[in-house]
C-alpha cells in the first residue's frame, strides 16, 4: 500500500479481501539462461540484450529499509477502529432486521398450514405462493443491504487510505530517507533492528491527523 512517487517510495499492491492492502516490495533476481540455445534460433544473445543496462547497483550503505506492518494498523488506529463501529450497527441493524421479518413469516407460514383443511385448494395455493414470494423478496433485500453495507465499508476505507494513510507513509519515507519498505509480516529480522519498524509511527501520525471518516448510508437504510 506505499505508493511508488519517486525513485525512492516503495511498490504498491492492494489486497482486496477486506481489510487495508498489504505493502510487498518484490525483488526479482535476473540471471543469464540458455545463451547457446538464443544464439541458434535467431534471436540477441542475452548478453548483447543486456550491453547497455548499467553495471552500478544499490550500495549496501546506501540502503535504508524498514517494515510496517499493515495488519497492526488497521487494529490499531482510531480512525480504522471508528469505521468497523459503524459497519457492525449497519450490520447489526440488518439482523434485527431479519430477525423480525423471519418471526412474520413463520406466523405466517404456520397460519398457511393450520388453513390447510378449511380452504378451498386454489385459495390455499395462492397463500403459499404468495407466501414463497415474500421469503424471496426478503432474501433479495437482505443480499442487496449486505452488499451496500461492504460497499461503504469499502468506500469509505478507499478514502482512508488514499486520502490520509498513504500519504503519512510517503511522508515518513521521505523523511527518513527510506530506499524501501516491506510488509513487517512477511519479513524475518535479525540482531540490531533498532528503527527498523515504522509502524507505531504511523499509527500516531494517521491519529493525529484524522480520527473519524464517516461511512455512506448503505442502501436500505
Amino acid at each position: 500500500m506505499v505508493k511508488k512517487s519517486t525513485e525512492n517510495s516503495a511498490v504498491k499492491n492492494y489486497k482486496k479481501t477486506g481489510i487495508i492492502a498489504a505493502i510487498v516490495i518484490a525483488v526479482a533476481a535476473l540471471g543469464v539462461w540458455g545463451v547457446a540455445a538464443l544464439n541458434s534460433d535467431g534471436t540477441t544473445p542475452v548478453a548483447t540484450a543486456i550491453e547497455e543496462v548499467s553495471e552500478t547497483a544499490v550500495n549496501g550503505a546506501e540502503l535504508r529499509i524498514a517494515v510496517i506492518r499493515m495488519d497492526a494498523i488497521q487494529a490499531d488506529a482510531n480512525v480504522l477502529k471508528d469505521l468497523r463501529k459503524q459497519k457492525e450497527t449497519f450490520e447489526n441493524k440488518l439482523r434485527d432486521d431479519l430477525t423480525a421479518q423471519q418471526k412474520k413469516l413463520e406466523k405466517e407460514k404456520a397460519e398457511i398450514e393450520k388453513s390447510q383443511d378449511i380452504l378451498a385448494p386454489e385459495a390455499l395455493q395462492r397463500r403459499v405462493v404468495d407466501y414463497q414470494g415474500k421469503v424471496a423478496k426478503l432474501q433479495r433485500d437482505l443480499t442487496e443491504r449486505a452488499q451496500s453495507v461492504e460497499m461503504s465499508y469499502q468506500k469509505a476505507l478507499n478514502e482512508i487510505q488514499t486520502k490520509h494513510l498513504d500519504p503519512i507513509i510517503e511522508g515518513i519515507i521521505d523523511k527518513k530517507n527510506l530506499s524501501l519498505v516491506i510488509d513487517g509480516r512477511m519479513a524475518r529480522t535479525g540482531a540490531k533492528t533498532e528503527n527498523l519498524d515504522i509502524t507505531n509511527d504511523v499509527v500516531k501520525s494517521l491519529d493525529k491527523k484524522v480520527s473519524k471518516v464517516k461511512m455512506e448510508t448503505p442502501k436500505g437504510f
